[in-house]
């Protein structure tokens, strides 16, 4: 029995020493395993760590560059399409009739008006081919333009005036849709010829020339050889000190002159007298000066012809003042001077010859500075009832 039990123990002992053998066996197999696992890992992730950024830049760069290169492209896309749509506003303003606007004024302009609207108009006409001066002034250089427009188009009336029907033309010769040869369009149209070919056939010889009431104007002439008597220099201020004959009014004229510039005086305006008498031969050479320059037609329309004109009666003084530089345009009628003679000259007996509106009665436009003598009691009348000479005579 005691043998058994010491062989019991040997044998448990020798297991005992079995299962630990084993168990310290398997434990260092088992961490090395783990090492070499972790190991593994270990590289393996340093490698995936040291690969990953590269990989990762180099995708990166790969996937952004087209990104990059694609907003490149869509900028310049863009810069060009901005550029076209500058392009396409431009146009689009042009088209819209803005550049229109600018160039052609909207409304009715004729003989006497001023400012920006006649400026643009001018610079219109000079774009078709006209030498006009840009200066807001519509005076008869721009008149005679205009007529020269209106008479190469069979649409339009040849009066001067410029309104929508010779917008609308002008902004179609501007465009290429209508051809205009600046200064041959009174010449070629036949019926402003003929009209002035019997004007001038019809015309009446003045039989009382002497007369404060003496009508003149392109139906009825001076005789070549009447010289008006008591011609005499008034005392009133001139722009120039010279002696001229174009100071020169006939003594009722140049008296009354004298009154109203003496009451201009006392009124606080500076009115200087400019041009009076011209002689039947000095207006000849004027006009045939400037239809020289302008052509026949244009000149008729600011100058007179020999015979035609008031000044050979000594009963007219053209007036200016010092505010435009002593010129005789329509700016006079926007001075202290002009508004003061406007509502005064008749108290003297003088009228303002070619009032405002009344062109188709007395064949010349608006002129304020031109005043013409015909005493008190025709002059008042004249004026309360915004009629002209050729009314109040019975001569329309």
């Amino acid at each position: 029995m005691s043998n058994k039990k010491a062989l019991l123990v040997i044998i448990i002992s020798l297991l005992c020493l079995f299962l630990t053998a084993c168990s310290q066996g398997d434990s260092p197999e088992s961490a090395s395993d783990q090492d070499e696992s972790n190991q593994e890992n270990v590289t393996e992730d340093k490698e995936k760590s040291d690969e990953s950024p590269r990989d990762n830049k180099s995708d990166k760069e790969t996937k952004n560059q087209p990104e990059k290169d694609d907003k490149k492209n869509n900028n310049s896309s863009d810069d060009s399409s901005e550029e076209q749509d500058d392009s396409s506003e431009k146009q689009k303003i042009e088209d819209d009739g803005s550049t229109e606007e600018r160039l052609l004024p909207v409304g009715t302009l004729s003989h006497g008006d001023n400012g920006e609207k006649v400026s643009m108009m001018q610079e219109a006409l000079n774009r078709l081919g006209y030498s006009l001066t840009v200066d807001g002034d519509l005076g008869w250089t721009t008149v005679w333009a205009i007529k020269d427009f209106q008479a190469q188009v069979s649409a339009l009336k040849i009066d001067g005036i410029y309104g929508e029907g010779t917008r609308e033309y002008i902004q179609k010769a501007i465009d290429g849709e209508l051809e205009i040869d600046p200064g041959t369009g009174l010449e070629k149209n036949n019926d402003t010829k003929e009209k002035q070919d019997n004007n001038e056939n019809n015309s009446n010889i003045v039989s009382n020339p002497s007369s404060i009431l003496a009508l003149v104007n392109k139906n009825n002439q001076l005789p070549a050889d009447y010289v008006p008597g008591n011609l005499v220099n008034p005392n009133v201020r001139f722009p120039f000190t010279e002696d001229l004959p174009k100071k020169q009014m006939r003594q009722v004229a140049a008296n009354a002159l004298e009154n109203m510039f003496n009451a201009g005086d006392k009124a606080g305006v500076d009115l200087f007298a400019q041009s009076g008498y011209r002689s039947y031969d000095r207006q000849e050479a004027i006009f045939a000066a400037n239809a020289r320059e302008h052509g026949r037609e244009a000149a008729n329309q600011f100058s007179a012809q020999a015979g035609e004109s008031e000044h050979q009666t000594g009963l007219t003084m053209d007036v200016t003042s010092a505010d435009i530089n002593y010129r005789l345009n329509t700016k006079f009628a926007n001075t202290d001077e002009g508004q003061w003679v406007k509502q005064h000259a008749s108290e003297y007996g003088f009228i303002i010859r070619y009032p405002k509106g009344k062109t188709s009665i007395t064949g010349y436009q608006y002129e304020p500075w031109h005043l013409r003598y015909v005493g008190k009691k025709a002059a008042k009348y004249i004026d309360s009832n915004n009629t002209t000479l050729e009314q109040y005579l019975g001569n329309q």
